[in-house]
């Protein structure tokens, strides 16, 4: 949960940097990605030594392979958040210090931030219903992703200026996309840890 935490304070500060064009936030992002790796490198630790010295079975097993594929998730969303704010710098740099526009982001991490404190809660309340209904909020990121890139394409050929600026958007656009991504992993994970069932199974039924 502190690892969930500190990915959700650090996509917020990223959304906080590009609004605000400061580059202090995103260097702030930047410098604590470590501490997230920190923790999924004790929490690998840590499920290696309950198993060797308990031999879970079933669900006890099932909940420290899920707490592994959780961590992995949330440390790739501080990589994507770091990646933003690196792309970011660039943005400010080439722009003057201003983004033009944001397009659709915003509204891309508001979803995204959402999908994740809710995939949290689900992982600590046990809530199957709430982790199905996230993997269908993803859909909703992947078609405002897909806005801003036909977006700043428009912007590309009304002004070939703003071609440095706009292909970065289009890869920080691209980063909010898979934040969302890993939080639908996370429901995914919790789904199979509640029910022992693929989720992507179900959603075939």
């Amino acid at each position: 949960m502190l690892m969930g935490e500190k990915a959700v304070e650090n996509v917020n500060t990223t959304m906080r940097a590009l609004l605000e064009c400061d580059i202090d936030r995103a260097e702030q992002v930047i410098k604590g990605d470590d501490e997230i790796d920190e923790l999924e490198t004790l929490i690998d630790e840590e499920v290696a030594r309950y198993v060797s010295l308990r031999s879970p079975v079933a669900r006890d097993l099932r909940l420290l392979f899920v707490a592994i594929k959780v961590s992995h998730d949330l440390e790739r969303v501080g990589d994507e958040a770091t990646s933003i704010c690196k792309r970011a710098r660039k943005v400010f740099a080439s722009s003057g210090g201003n983004v033009d526009s944001l397009a659709n982001i915003p509204r891309m991490c508001e979803h995204a931030i959402g999908m994740l404190q809710d995939a949290l809660f689900c992982f600590v309340e046990e809530e199957e219903e709430r982790a199905y209904g996230i993997i269908l909020r993803d859909k909703q990121v992947d078609t405002l992703n897909r806005e801003n890139f036909a977006y700043y394409i428009e912007e590309m050929k009304a002004s070939p200026d703003s071609l440095h600026a706009c292909t970065e958007m289009i890869f920080i656009s691209k980063s909010f996309e898979r934040i969302a991504d890993h939080a639908k992993n996370i429901a995914e994970q919790v789904y199979y840890l509640l029910t022992a069932e693929s989720l992507k199974e179900a959603l075939r039924e």
